[in-house]
């Protein structure tokens, strides 16, 4: 199952107290106060890691608690702190606070980066500290002050180079499987593609890059048509678009009309994600039997000022030059390709 999205709450440690006690030796009479202090509650932490890209841990538990600080005891024996609780989630996760959802907490997008989202509660003063010389013998110790509590949205938006957008069927899915190690369901229907799927894809030894597939997208998704524009999310972070196009008879519809709509929803959904750089991709050559289709489409890339590559996913035609021309374009953006070293999401 995938998950991206998720409310949780959180309650960090309370402090322990702080101690009335006096020394009570048998030959040390009037031994004046002894209280230790009590320990500070532990705080709750998120930490970024890349062994996951999903937030299926927070679907059968929402409730987690910091330990609470010990409490002080006698002969100036200071409480332990509480344990700090870390929960590990992916990178790319956005946080917001559910009391006011406008407000962003944070936005995680490094591995091991980490956000303390409820801070401990500061541990009390114990007797022996409000001793004076006039007040020789304070019967009173602070308390243990409350750790913060709350109720935290989070949302992932997944971290690529290239999202792939396009019509359902429009190959995709088989896209990323013949240049990634990615498995997504493939069949001959619409909507095969439920969840989001990543890929890296390896230029050579040494370069790689980030490719995310998404549901295919429909004319009217910005009002909910389909599976609507919820996972356009997931493609808000890259770099770059790939814009596949059905150019075969089956899809019984005009390339360039696909193409119009697509750029339609995406600009409805948001302006940030209709600016990014497009590659025009034509699916299905080896199927493709109206070369008029296939023209029509360019000179409507061409048009908008849009690279355009003719592939076959199936076949494998055209493949190695459109991975190529995206690594180049990736490159002359700036030191963002992954190594082959690094771990995929």
């Amino acid at each position: 199952m995938f998950l991206d999205q998720a409310k949780i709450s959180v309650k960090a440690g309370s402090g322990g107290s702080g101690c009335v006690s006096f020394r009570r030796e048998k030959f040390v009479p009037r031994g004046g106060p002894n209280g230790g202090d009590g320990g500070s509650g532990g705080s709750v932490w998120l930490e970024t890691t890349l062994s996951t890209n999903t937030l299926n841990t927070f679907h059968h538990r929402q409730h987690f608690k910091a330990k609470r600080g010990e409490h002080g005891q006698g002969s100036n024996r200071s409480g332990s702190q509480g344990e700090d609780l870390i929960l590990q989630i992916p990178v790319g996760t956005v946080l917001h606070d559910e009391a006011d959802p406008s407000v962003l907490l944070g936005d995680l997008c490094e591995p091991g980066q980490r956000l303390c989202v409820a801070r401990g509660g500061r541990g009390g003063k114990g007797n022996a500290h409000f001793a004076t010389s006039t007040h020789q013998a304070p019967r009173f110790a602070q308390p243990g002050e409350a750790g913060e509590e709350r109720w935290l949205i989070l949302e992932l938006k997944l971290l690529a180079d290239v999202g792939l957008v396009g019509f359902p069927n429009a190959g995709k899915s088989t896209l990323i499987s013949r240049v990634s190690a990615a498995r997504p369901k493939i069949a001959d229907y619409p909507f095969t593609t439920l969840v989001p799927n990543l890929g890296v894809v390896r230029l050579d030894e040494a370069r790689s890059f980030v490719m995310a597939d998404i549901p295919g997208l429909i004319e009217g998704a910005h009002e909910g048509t389909g599976l609507g524009t919820r996972f356009l999310k997931h493609v808000e972070r890259t770099r770059m678009l790939l814009h596949l196009v059905d150019v075969s008879p089956a899809s019984e519809r005009d390339p360039v009309s696909d193409l119009e709509i697509v750029d339609r929803e995406i600009e409805a959904y948001r302006d940030i994600l209709a600016a990014k750089p497009q590659i025009i991709v034509a699916t299905k050559k080896d199927v493709a039997q109206d070369p008029q289709r296939i023209k029509a489409l360019k000179a409507a890339a061409l048009k908008l000022g849009r690279d355009f590559h003719l592939i076959s996913a199936v076949t494998g035609d055209g493949l190695e030059e459109l991975i190529q021309s995206v690594g180049s374009r990736l490159e002359a953006f700036g030191p963002r390709m992954i190594n082959t070293a690094a771990s995929a999401p």
